[in-house]
C-alpha cells in the first residue's frame, strides 16, 4: 500500500463530540484565563458557552479600568498570544 491509496473518513458526528468533550471545554477555558491574566490592569471576565456545536469561551472586560485599558492600549487584543501553545 502506498501513501496514495490511503483513505480517511471523517465523522463529523464524532468531530461535534470531541468539540464539545469536557477535555477541550478545559483548554478552553485554561486558555482563556492565561489571556486574562496577560491582560494587565482591570478586571477581565471569562465567560464559557455551549453551542449545538462546540464549546465556546469569551474574555471580556468587566470594569473601567479594563475598559480603559483596553480602548487605550489594546492590553486585551494584545494578550491573545498567551492563549495560544
Amino acid at each position: 500500500m502506498t501513501m496514495a491509496d490511503v483513505r480517511i473518513e471523517f465523522s463529523e458526528d464524532a468531530a461535534r463530540e470531541l468539540l464539545k468533550s469536557p477535555e477541550v471545554q478545559a483548554d478552553l477555558a485554561q486558555r482563556a484565563a492565561a489571556i486574562a491574566g496577560a491582560a494587565g490592569i482591570g478586571t477581565f471576565d471569562v465567560t464559557p458557552s455551549m453551542t449545538p456545536t462546540r464549546a465556546r469561551v469569551s474574555v471580556g472586560t468587566a470594569d473601567h479600568a479594563a475598559r480603559h485599558a483596553e480602548a487605550t492600549t489594546r492590553s486585551l487584543t494584545s494578550a491573545l498570544d498567551a492563549g495560544r501553545g
